[in-house]
């Protein structure tokens, strides 16, 4: 008799209903994703920025620990129906993408149609990013701006900047997103992963500052994400290592 805890090493076919049940929970979970795009979709539609950016954030937690839960249950070898990295890349594209994109459009950072126009650009630089294959490099950096509008219209949103810098912003960041440099993930990239994850706690921390107190948190709390985000937007400038510069094809 197999040990209980290797029940279902016999692949696929031999896995318990159970696990395929709690492998299939795994999507639900990511699909919860969309959810909560929609549920911050409706707060910015009420012009209710702090809980949409509450939803978003929400969001950002479950696209952080899904994908280390569908690895540790082996979703797509349980599940291959479903294509796991096809339901991720569509809830990203909601959450850090099109939400935010409808947020800068509509929070008044820019005159007339400008606001408008300023979403297209985002909304269509945004899918293109999503749809390139060559989006990482063989090292997990991102190659250009990885389009996450979130934080960009997290930024607009605490600094309320003029209407030409703001555009400046949203057009240097829509260019990044087709130039050839690198942006680091956090988690994936092995150099300083410990010392980037310590930065993004103490980031969610203040976050939760930050809107709580209606974004409007205060002098250290704005310096304090700024210089975070600053760090995340340019800690690419510094992948040395010539073994680093393999790119994937």
């Amino acid at each position: 008799m197999a040990p209980e805890g290797d029940a279902d090493t016999g692949g696929p076919a031999a896995a318990s209903p159970l696990v395929r049940a709690a492998a299939f929970g795994v999507h639900v979970l990511t699909a919860s994703g969309a959810a909560l795009a929609l549920l911050s979709l409706l707060a910015a539609a009420e012009r209710r920025w702090p809980l949409m950016f509450m939803w978003l954030g929400l969001a950002l937690i479950v696209d952080t620990i899904d994908g280390p839960i569908a690895r540790r249950v082996r979703v797509a070898e349980l599940l291959p129906r479903w294509a796991g990295d096809v339901l991720d890349l569509v809830v990203d594209f909601l959450t850090y993408v099109f939400v935010p994109a409808f947020a800068i459009a509509g929070g008044g950072f820019l005159p007339g149609n400008a606001g408008m126009l300023a979403g297209v650009v985002i909304v269509t630089t945004g899918v293109l990013y999503f749809a390139d294959r060559r989006m990482k490099t063989a090292d997990n950096y991102f190659r250009g701006f990885p389009a996450v509008w979130n934080a960009a219209a997290f930024l607009l949103f605490l600094l309320r900047p003029g209407p030409w810098i703001a555009g400046a912003m949203i057009l240097v960041l829509a260019v990044l997103t087709f130039v050839p440099i690198v942006f680091i993930h956090p988690f994936r990239v092995a150099r300083l992963r410990a010392f980037n994850a310590v930065l993004l706690a103490i980031a969610l921390v203040l976050i939760v500052v930050a809107i709580a107190r209606d974004l409007a948190p205060g002098p250290w709390v704005t310096v304090g994400l700024c210089a975070i985000c600053l760090y995340f937007l340019v800690a690419g400038l510094w992948r040395q290592s010539p073994d680093a510069r393999v790119d994937g094809p």
